[in-house]
């Protein structure tokens, strides 16, 4: 049976699926209002580094249960949907809870404990949710519909960004608001669960399990034995490290340009985020629909904007300074959601790549855990510094990323199909083939 027979069906569904994702996403991941939200409630610098710090947590500690819960089915979209609407309810809680008890005293232990739960839930999805769209699609045509897919997603993040902007302009950061907003994005997620019956995926021929299944432990271990063992698999994954440190510096640059740089708070939640999402857009039409460059040099790619983007907020002040570096790590961030799955999936070499994805989010998760909290850390210690200790963080970044590219050059990518665009077979660098 032909897997692309379903293609449109398959790229519509997950379109608007994301497009709903989109919608919610810019609130509570990898998020400048967050961020200004928590401060608005008096939270520490410390505090804010949790959010991405228990968000990697969940997706890497969790991923594991959602491997070995999913590992002996042949179908894997049920369990997506229903992990999709577990996660829908812990935002909608937090929302619940600000709108009833809207009491300051309890507000930060109740959102990190509900955000904790989000987190968990988005970590037993991710494995199933990358293997189930790499599977869904030929190794010829992933690509191009990941990029359809993302084009949907930041299309929707970006007019999410400047509803941001009108809603803080108009009621700041109030409870009442504040509720509604949580509220109205669980639903959001919850419908984009949902979205996911319109897909069709043709199951595998490995068993259902009838046959005795192994115990958690033991398949853990055995997937983990496996991933350690491929060596070249490691180097993709430090190689894949700047990612991490992307994140950490958006949950935190906002709060920069707000308190050191003059930039009105409504613009840093706002449209710093839409200057994420427009470059968000950008990748995914040129690296995506179009198909420029290889999976090893989109990765290559990728790390030199984000060092040009944090050069940037180091030498400059002003707000094209920002809005450039927030483009160009719109650019950066989405070329690894683009790349990411079908460069795991060449490199496991198996149709069922879930073990590879679950196992790749543990073994980054101490470094994706104490960078933030890292960053919190020295931008608390060093307050005093008046904005100097924003750079301290820029500048290690930028050691972190330059490593991290290093890792990529070292990797053995698989070959890949050729492609239309620019010659897929020229790295970018010299040595970047072995």
């Amino acid at each position: 049976m032909d897997i692309d027979q379903n293609y449109k069906r398959n790229v519509f569904g997950i379109s608007i699926a994301e497009a709903l994702w989109g919608i919610g996403a810019p609130l509570v991941v990898e998020s400048t209002f967050l961020q200004l939200f928590l401060k608005n409630l008096g939270a520490s610098s410390f505090a804010i580094g949790l959010i991405p710090a228990l968000f990697f947590i969940g997706c890497s500690v969790f991923a594991l249960l959602g491997d070995y819960w999913t590992t002996h089915l042949t179908s894997k979209r049920t369990p997506i949907i229903i992990f999709h609407l577990f996660s829908s309810l812990s935002v909608m809680m937090f929302g619940i809870v600000l709108l009833f008890f809207g009491d300051n005293r309890f507000l930060l232990v109740a959102f990190f404990s509900l955000y904790a739960a989000f987190s968990i839930s988005i970590g037993v999805m991710v494995p199933v949710w990358y293997n189930y769209i790499v599977k869904i699609f030929s190794p010829e045509k992933t690509v191009p519909a990941l990029a359809i897919m993302m084009i949907s997603q930041n299309s929707a993040k970006l007019i999410c960004s400047f509803l941001i902007v009108k809603t803080i302009e108009k009621y700041s950061f109030s409870i009442n608001s504040s509720a509604f907003i949580f509220i109205l994005v669980g639903l959001v997620f919850a419908l984009s669960g949902l979205c996911y019956l319109f897909t069709r995926e043709i199951n595998s021929s490995r068993n259902s399990g009838s046959s005795e299944r192994e115990s958690f432990f033991y398949h853990s271990f055995k997937s983990i034995r496996m991933i350690i063992n491929n060596r070249n698999f490691l180097f993709f994954l430090a190689g894949d490290f700047d990612f991490f440190v992307i994140i950490s510096i958006i949950s935190f640059y906002a709060n920069y340009a707000t308190i050191y740089c003059g930039i009105n708070p409504s613009i840093a939640g706002g449209v710093f985020v839409g200057c994420i999402y427009c470059g968000a857009i950008t990748t995914n039409i040129l690296f995506g629909i179009f198909k420029l460059l290889s999976l090893r040099n989109k990765y290559l790619i990728s790390k030199l904007f984000s060092i040009l983007g944090i050069i940037l907020m180091m030498l400059f002040s002003s707000g094209w300074s920002f809005f450039l570096a927030s483009f160009l790590f719109g650019i950066s961030r989405d070329i690894r959601p683009l790349a990411f799955a079908p460069t795991v999936k060449r490199l496991s070499g198996l149709e069922d790549s879930t073990s590879y994805f679950a196992v790749a989010l543990l073994l980054r998760m101490p470094f994706a855990f104490c960078l933030p909290l890292l960053y919190g850390a020295i931008l608390d210690r060093f307050s005093y510094l008046n904005g100097n200790e924003y750079r301290i963080i820029f500048f290690i970044s930028i050691l972190i990323i330059f490593a991290a590219l290093m890792c990529v050059l070292k990797t053995n990518f698989p070959v890949e199909p050729l492609q239309a665009g620019i010659d897929t077979d020229k790295p970018v660098f010299k040595n970047a083939e072995k």
